[in-house]
């Protein structure tokens, strides 16, 4: 296994990454926005779920293989892209805005949530590089099994971003509980939060495949 030295610098550069503001924080921010604190730790849950997700696959190698492939990393992008700006559209429905059926749609299901969260993070082809790029430089294979280590170092960036993401969708979800007093203002929050799943969707279609897979 890693040194005790190895693990605390890479726990600190993992601390240190989750901190900056980043397509999550941003995430977490816009559910909390949307439908309150609890709202925003259950989307935390949902991309804590999903990073665990690319932490086993950058261990059986799987991410590797998206990476090194234009095609796949092409699907892999425009689809998360596409369901980010889906669910930014569905937010701005529930705003009674321009893009609106027939009546405001109800405050989404905790579970539903959670599911969106969870397919949110595993879409992000963004999250299965930076594990490719981060943990191979913690890892030593004099150190014991590869594969554990991953699952180790990897599991310490999932664990190390819950405390960000809480703070993040309490903040939010308390600002927002204020300003919901003010009816034009209220009006607006689910505006507010399509829009950044939104754009957090343009972001993700803007991405470029990492020039060491290509």
């Amino acid at each position: 296994m890693p040194s005790i030295d190895t693990l605390i610098i890479f726990t600190i550069a993992a601390v240190l990454m989750n901190l900056s503001p980043g397509p999550s924080n941003l995430y977490v921010m816009a559910r909390s926005i949307s439908q309150g604190p609890r709202a925003g730790l259950v989307a935390a849950a949902g991309l804590f779920t999903g990073a665990l997700g690319h932490v086993a696959a950058a261990t059986l190698g799987v991410s590797a293989i998206v990476m090194a492939s234009a095609e796949a990393f092409t699907v892999l992008k425009w689809a998360g892209a596409a369901y980010l700006i889906w669910l930014g559209v569905q937010q701005f429905r529930s705003a009674g805005g321009p893009m609106a059926g027939v009546g405001p749609a109800p405050a989404k299901p905790m579970a539903k949530v959670f599911r969106e969260s969870m397919l949110v993070e595993i879409l992000n082809p963004k999250t299965a590089l930076f594990f490719l790029a981060l943990l191979p430089q913690f890892i030593d294979p004099a150190a014991g099994s590869v594969a554990l280590q991953s699952l180790l170092l990897g599991a310490i960036v999932a664990v190390t971003a819950i405390p960000c993401d809480i703070l993040v969708a309490y903040a939010s979800g308390a600002v927002a509980r204020k300003l919901s007093s003010n009816p034009w203002i209220g009006r607006w929050q689910d505006r507010v939060s399509g829009a950044i799943l939104i754009g957090l969707g343009a972001l993700v279609a803007t991405g470029e495949r990492p020039e060491a897979a290509q």
